[in-house]
């Protein structure tokens, strides 16, 4: 098979509505997932499934990337679901470093090499602030940050950079608090305003740098096939805004109240450690999304929001 596009983590929020979409607009896509079995429930119609994982330095699945056009890499242990212990921090540490080094180690020894790496990475690059007003917004020249996210967003891209070597076209995306209701932020916050028991979480002063869904896959789609991209790409709506403002247009979009905000300690309880990244947040601005005329079809916060509500995505 020549000219398909692979894609890892395709069964999660994100990755099984790329695929999704690339199957549907008629492109030749092969999912590589730990459970091809699962892969293949999450992503119907795909032209093949491949049992691949960040620990498979070696195997049959390499041949899957000989001839491919691109290779969309999305897979990650997810960082923020459950309580923070040294061996998660760890297992998401690995989980990110060692599945791109050993799909970049692959490609090396491909005769025919894509023409793209779409490999993903997050905001979480220039570390975390406490305050939505007092820290102006980051572009893609903003250097990383120390903390534990900024670490792992840094090593994981510097994995991913030396496939420009090998003649791949490499795009790293630095993707916010993307918005669903299927996952993420935004379904975890929806079933407490659903019981009238809604708000924001923390002090409601961090800075929450989001996007539609339908931008993030548009993004990505963007990236495959236009030349121009490559390098770090802020994948984050024009309009960052607070918590506080979030919560309060969720409310709206649900037609429920946004009185009760959560407390750190209580995240803390659920998420140890992790507590601190989720009450704290980046302003993060599309710089070169912007300088490329993207067009965002839901760059404005209650708008999206009343959208995904609505629809259900």
């Amino acid at each position: 098979m020549e000219g398909h596009i692979v894609i890892t983590g395709a069964t999660g929020v994100i990755g099984s509505e790329v695929a999704r979409r690339l199957i549907k607009s008629g492109r030749k896509v092969i999912v590589f997932a730990r459970s091809p079995q699962t892969a293949a429930s999450a992503v119907p119609g795909a032209a093949g499934y491949v049992r691949w994982d960040s620990d498979m330095k070696e195997g049959e699945w390499t041949a899957s990337l000989e001839g491919a056009y691109a290779v969309i890499h999305l897979a990650g242990k997810p960082l923020l679901e459950g309580r923070w212990t040294e061996e998660h921090k760890v297992a998401c540490y690995d989980s990110r470093i060692n599945g791109t080094r050993a799909m970049v180690t692959a490609m090396s020894k491909l005769e025919n090499k894509p023409q793209v790496f779409v490999s993903s990475s997050a905001i979480g690059y220039y570390g975390s602030f406490d305050r939505c007003d007092d820290t102006s917004p980051l572009t893609e020249s903003a250097p990383p940050g120390v903390d534990f996210l900024a670490k792992i967003c840094f090593d994981w891209e510097r994995e991913a950079v030396p496939a420009e070597k090998l003649g791949v076209r490499v795009v790293l995306l630095r993707t916010g608090i993307v918005l669903s209701t299927r996952g993420g932020m935004l379904q975890k916050m929806m079933a407490p305003f659903s019981y009238f028991v809604g708000g924001p979480v923390g002090t409601g002063n961090q800075c929450l740098s989001w996007l539609h869904i339908d931008d993030e896959v548009a993004i990505l789609l963007e990236a495959l096939d236009n030349p121009a991209y490559h390098g770090p790409v802020n994948a984050v709506s024009p309009e960052p805004a607070s918590m506080k403002e979030f919560a309060t247009d969720l409310g709206l979009a649900m037609g429920r109240p946004s009185l009760l905000p959560v407390p750190k300690f209580a995240v803390q309880i659920l998420m140890g450690e992790g507590a601190d990244y989720a009450v704290k947040g980046q302003k993060v601005v599309p710089g070169f999304l912007l300088e490329h005329n993207f067009h965002f079809a839901w760059p404005n916060l209650q708008d999206a929001l009343a959208d995904l509500v609505e629809r259900g995505i």
